[in-house]
């Protein structure tokens, strides 16, 4: 293992045509945390001490180990002479723990077919959910879940439910003298999370907390997925005044406002509705960050002869976009990507529809909102439409003019805007 690491936290580089600025929130931002420190120290003292000299089974070189939710590649970078399996939720980790790699040529020297990790649509649990066409920002096949792993080494999410899914989850992929390292920074740390450590896994030690942040030593627990009940959560969505023809959409954890629908999106909603209906047969709609796939799904309900792709940073978002969109219109087909904004084959399109998150992890700003919007124009058709809402005091119609000639408001409310900007 080596450390420390040459990392830097980057964006996909913009071409010369659509420089954004950089955000002055995350430019001098480090690409990794004292959670990540204190969870690669807490790995190689297990290593060491504990597999080196105890368990190491003939024939078997180091331990096999699984990273879960690195956030800029300092865990799976720290642990690659581990050959560690990496299997993140975001789509933004595949370019940037490439970018990082090449930051550390002594790495490079047991470079393997990576380091492009696995996401949740490439988890065999979740096979069902994603029978659907699917593209990934991943080209392996599920095969490297299979098994189990001595060690996982894990970063604690935010929202409470998704950690007690990723506890479940991880129960049947731990040996069963496997240890669970996970970590975070404590002002990040879901509410109640220790009641769901205790509910899912064997809390073996709490270890103190340093700079900020603290790692939890595990074991495996007995609580699995199976018949759990907050693994999918959702709402109904009424048509018009008709309940009969209500629709119902439902998420996995990871996903935002998987529970009950964004205001936001709901002011959006009639919006998608009109623009959508006005389209000629076969026109192509994006639900661009679509999380659980509402606003592509009301497009279709308007226009049942659209060609209609899905795409979200979150592979659980888009395999609860793809649950709902097999539920609600069997008969149709559908594309999903798994990406960080826009696949580059994409292609092009004649309606995008987005409400763009404006945090990412525990920074808040319109980084993440100005990719998007440049994304947008380069992937619109001639003529095509951005179709958008947003919280009025981001400011949303000032960012816009940067990379549209056209820009109107069509509708507000005291907190937000909705904005359609065209080529």
């Amino acid at each position: 293992m080596i450390w420390p690491l040459n990392l830097e936290r980057v964006a996909p580089a913009p071409t010369p045509d659509e420089a954004v600025r950089p955000n002055a929130n995350t430019a001098s931002l480090q690409a990794w945390d004292a959670a990540d420190e204190l969870l690669l120290q807490q790995a190689t003292h297990w290593v060491e001490n504990e597999w080196l000299e105890d368990k190491q089974p003939a024939g078997k070189q180091h331990p096999r180990v699984l990273v879960v939710d690195d956030n800029f590649g300092a865990l799976t970078l720290g642990l690659w002479d581990l050959q560690p399996v990496t299997l993140a939720d975001s789509a933004a980790l595949g370019p940037v723990l490439a970018h990082n790699l090449a930051l550390n040529p002594p790495l490079q020297s047991n470079l393997r077919d990576r380091p492009v990790p696995l996401s949740w649509c490439d988890d065999p649990v979740l096979a069902p959910e994603t029978a659907t066409t699917m593209a990934t920002n991943s080209p392996h096949s599920a095969y490297r879940l299979n098994g189990l792993f001595d060690l996982v080494v894990m970063r604690i999410p935010r929202y409470g439910d998704y950690l007690a899914w990723l506890l479940r989850r991880v129960n049947a992929l731990l040996a069963d003298d496997g240890v669970l390292l996970a970590g975070g920074m404590i002002k990040h740390l879901p509410d109640r999370s220790v009641d769901v450590f205790a509910q899912a896994v064997v809390t073996e030690k709490v270890c103190p907390a340093r700079k900020k942040a603290r790692v939890v030593i595990c074991r495996k627990g007995s609580a699995e997925l199976t018949n759990w009940t907050p693994a999918w959560l959702g709402y109904s969505l009424a048509a018009g005044a008709e309940a009969a023809k209500a629709r119902s959409v439902v998420a996995l954890p990871a996903v935002f406002a998987r529970d009950k629908l964004d205001i936001g999106t709901r002011v959006l909603l009639p919006h998608v509705t009109q623009a959508a209906a006005a389209l000629a047969p076969g026109a192509r709609v994006l639900d661009l960050a679509c999380g659980n796939g509402v606003l592509g799904l009301a497009a279709l309900a308007a226009n049942s002869h659209l060609e209609l792709t899905f795409s979200d940073v979150s592979s659980q978002a888009v395999i609860s976009a793809a649950a709902n969109a097999a539920r609600e219109f069997p008969r149709s087909t559908f594309s999903f990507r798994h990406a960080d904004g826009i696949s580059a084959d994409g292609g092009e399109f004649d309606l995008i529809l987005l409400n763009p998150p404006f945090h990412e992890g525990g920074v808040v700003g319109d980084h993440i909102a100005l990719a998007l919007f440049a994304a947008a124009r380069r992937h619109l058709r001639p003529g095509g439409r951005l179709l958008l809402v947003g919280n009025r005091h981001l400011g949303y119609h000032r960012s816009l003019g940067r990379f549209f000639p056209q820009v109107r408001q069509p509708d507000a409310t005291p907190k937000f805007v909705v904005l359609e900007a065209s080529r």
